[in-house]
């Protein structure tokens, strides 16, 4: 394996092999503690910009499929990883990690002290970082990383969005959602098929797959797709997805969020999307000292009481204190921080989280939460 040089913008160096592409890159390094779904995490378009170091230690054993992608191909600009597995073994891989992200051109590198590391961002903060896998100075990396301009801002979304409308047909057959007997998903599957637009700020299929699995027909949408138009499919209900950057650079999305929030069509959006509606609603969004990104953060439904494990990933925050109380309620915060995870309208049939429900990698606790969603559009026809 080839040397490769990791530069971060406060000076630090780290020395490592090579595996991926032959190139150069510049990100956002962020953190991410799950323990398994590599493939998953590096095709989630919510990571565009971002190169992920993974706290697990090894990286790479069970290969690349066809099945497990949230999305066409990796997404990520770098991996960051402690050890790359010499072997590849599982009877569904089709090809290496390394094999995988070198013909898709991402660059990364092994042999890193990734607890070090990971302490650094956590205490630290997130930073600006470059990469070389192909000789590039470590001088000429610090300087790739200072003038990059970052992710605060700018409008990630335009580059994971659809270029048009189209259906969503899942021939998974849903494999991958987990059901229960006698429960709502089977009932919608058989008696329903409401109309389902969501809007594509980065999907990830994993999420078309719930909504699929109760028996919507679900159309996806371009980012910037007018309200009107969106309303002029007469929808059952709205979907908000994921997405990567910052809320702020999506002036276009809010405006038709708040036309979508008046016209009182239930709505339901999934992290950039929770984003998207807390701006809408007259709250500020802020950046996260280093983010939430993986499947093990706790949740508590205020309501209730309930805690979650869930899964996350997201850099940006809804700030509470924005909201106007007599119109939101708050649901879910935060066992870690106390941020703000969750919100639903009091006389409107809108509510968004902030973690991923529909998990992939990561834990099942919040599945039923698209329950939620189609109770709502139930009640409202």
């Amino acid at each position: 394996m080839k040397p490769a040089t990791l530069v971060l913008e406060d000076g630090t160096v780290m020395e490592g092999l090579a595996f991926g592409a032959e190139a150069d890159a510049v990100f956002e390094l962020v953190f991410n503690t799950s323990m398994t779904g590599y493939q998953e995490i590096l095709t989630d378009p919510s990571y565009r910009g971002q190169g992920v170091l993974f706290t697990v230690s090894h990286i790479g054993n069970v290969g690349i499929n066809t099945e497990d992608d949230e999305s066409a191909y990796p997404q990520v600009s770098a991996a960051v990883i402690r050890a790359l597995s010499p072997v590849v073994s599982n009877w569904r891989s089709a090809l290496s990690l390394s094999d995988w992200l070198a013909k898709h051109g991402v660059p990364s590198i092994s042999g890193v002290d990734t607890r070090w590391l990971t302490r650094k961002l956590r205490d630290g903060g997130t930073q600006k970082a470059a990469l070389s896998t192909k000789g590039t100075s470590a001088e000429a990396l610090l300087n790739m990383a200072r003038e990059w301009s970052g992710l605060d801002g700018r409008d990630m979304v335009k580059e994971v969005t659809c270029e048009e409308i189209y259906h969503w047909a899942d021939d998974s057959g849903s494999k991958w959602v987990e059901k229960k007997d006698n429960s709502i998903l089977d009932t919608r599957r058989s008696n329903n098929e409401y109309r389902i637009v969501a809007y594509n700020f980065g999907i990830k299929e994993n999420i078309l797959r719930h909504l699929s699995s109760y028996g919507a027909n679900v159309t996806v949408v371009p980012a910037d797709t007018p309200a009107e138009d969106v309303l002029a499919l007469k929808p059952d209900g709205i979907f908000l997805s994921n997405g990567p950057g910052d809320p702020a650079g999506l002036p276009y999305a809010v405006e038709a969020v708040e036309k979508l929030i008046d016209s009182n069509v239930p709505m339901f959006g999934i992290c950039l999307g929770h984003q998207l509606i807390g701006r809408a609603l007259g709250a500020d969004t802020q950046r996260l000292k280093f983010g939430h990104h993986g499947g093990n953060h706790p949740v508590q439904h205020l309501p209730t009481g309930q805690v979650l494990i869930t899964a996350q990933n997201h850099n940006y925050c809804v700030t509470a204190g924005d909201l106007n109380q007599d119109e939101v309620e708050i649901t879910y915060k935060s066992l870690n921080d106390d941020s703000l995870e969750g919100i639903r309208m009091k006389n409107k049939p809108v509510f968004s989280v902030q973690f991923h429900p529909e998990a992939a990698p990561g834990p099942h606790d919040a599945h039923d939460i698209f329950s939620d969603f189609f109770k709502m559009i139930g009640e409202k026809k």
